[in-house]
């Protein structure tokens, strides 16, 4: 009796442990199963963590907003939208620059393409219609343009030219690579410095009515600070003469032929487009089909995409499929003028006059500001 009790105990032991170890092999084998299937995420979020670690620069530098290039960069300009300093993302910016994200995080557009130094740069001018411009032509599929102004040639050139390209978006065969930075046009290195780069850069220059431009820049600043001196005081360096005082940047912009002069020491006029700031205004349409045309481009920006804001005073695009509102540009665009003088204003185009002239017959075309 005894003995049959102990046999049952070692059998029954046997088979408890081969009942174990059967468990044991099903739950290893269900977990591998599960892992060579794809379920078993504790392996694949380790091997992402380090895929992501070792991206190149080029996709980190897409995947940061372009506020972080400039950690340089005057903070106080950001902030005001003007046209002369790196611009933060902003309700403007195209639906066409915003990254479409995969389900694994990496963005769509980092994925194809080559960044690519810009074949076409908006060098000028300030206050002129540049942002305008630039938002007009990224309508268009085959161009592709960074949206901050880098300031390259003009503040940054040290940095190098890698540096350059790699802030440039990617670009696919048959796509034209941009980027935007008024004050080139008024930078003595500027012009040689791009020919370093590539000599037969297209160059478009956005021009307006010296004198409004003048009356535009000092609202702008006007707005950053009102402590500023009147309009008349800064333009003219004695009230009783009547002198023009080109010292100051608001007039001495608006010199276009000197300027152009520079240019054309480095590059032949016919890699220039001049577009009407005023025309950008009264027919968006026929100023963006020159431009299609120059940049070889074919001409998708037309009539169609633009409806005059009577508030703001100048065209914007009408509302995308797929978007509840129509675009504008930003509350820093249209500004009403303060009064200035007739007298003043009367002064500042009797000096612009020769200068105009002159800058007609180097442009071949008659703006007609007089």
């Amino acid at each position: 009796m005894g003995c049959s009790g102990c046999r049952f105990r070692v059998n029954f032991g046997k088979a408890l442990s081969k009942v174990s170890v059967f468990f044991t092999m099903v739950l290893i084998f269900t977990y591998f199963f599960y892992c060579l299937t794809g379920f078993c995420d504790s392996a694949p979020r380790a091997a992402y963590r380090q895929e992501t670690s070792d991206l190149d620069y080029d996709i980190l530098d897409d995947l940061r907003p372009p506020r972080r290039l400039f950690p340089d960069a005057p903070f106080q300009r950001n902030r005001t939208g003007s046209e002369d300093a790196p611009a933060e993302p902003s309700e403007n910016t195209l639906d066409s620059e915003k990254e479409t994200v995969q389900s694994n995080g990496i963005p769509v557009s980092n994925t194809f393409g080559t960044k690519r130094f810009p074949q076409a740069i908006i060098i000028g001018v300030k206050k002129g219609g540049t942002r305008a411009l630039l938002e007009f032509l990224r309508i268009h599929p085959d161009v592709r343009a960074f949206g901050a102004e880098p300031h390259f040639f003009d503040r940054f050139y040290d940095k190098g030219l890698e540096w350059y390209r790699n802030l440039m978006p990617r670009t696919l065969d048959g796509q034209i690579t941009m980027e935007k930075t008024p004050s080139y046009f008024v930078t003595k290195e500027a012009p040689s410095r791009i020919c370093t780069m590539n000599c037969q850069t297209k160059l478009i220059v956005v021009v307006r009515d010296p004198v409004t431009r003048a009356v535009s820049d000092y609202t702008q600043t006007l707005s950053k600070n009102p402590g500023l001196p009147s309009f008349q005081s800064l333009a003219l360096k004695n009230s009783s003469t009547g002198l023009i005082d080109t010292t100051w940047s608001a007039v001495r912009i608006g010199l276009y032929a000197k300027h152009l002069e520079n240019w054309l020491q480095y590059f032949p006029l016919s890699q220039f487009l001049f577009v009407s700031g005023e025309r950008l205004v009264s027919d968006p349409a026929g100023e963006m089909g020159r431009v299609q045309d120059f940049l070889g481009l074919k001409r998708v920006v037309s009539d169609k995409h633009f409806y005059f804001n009577q508030t703001k005073g100048f065209p914007c695009l009408k509302k995308p499929e797929g978007s509840s509102r129509p675009r504008c540009l930003g509350k820093s665009k249209g500004r009403p003028h303060p009064q200035i003088p007739s007298e003043v204003l009367q002064r500042l185009r009797d000096f612009y006059r020769p200068f105009n002239h002159r800058f007609y017959q180097m442009s071949g075309q008659d703006f007609g500001w007089d």
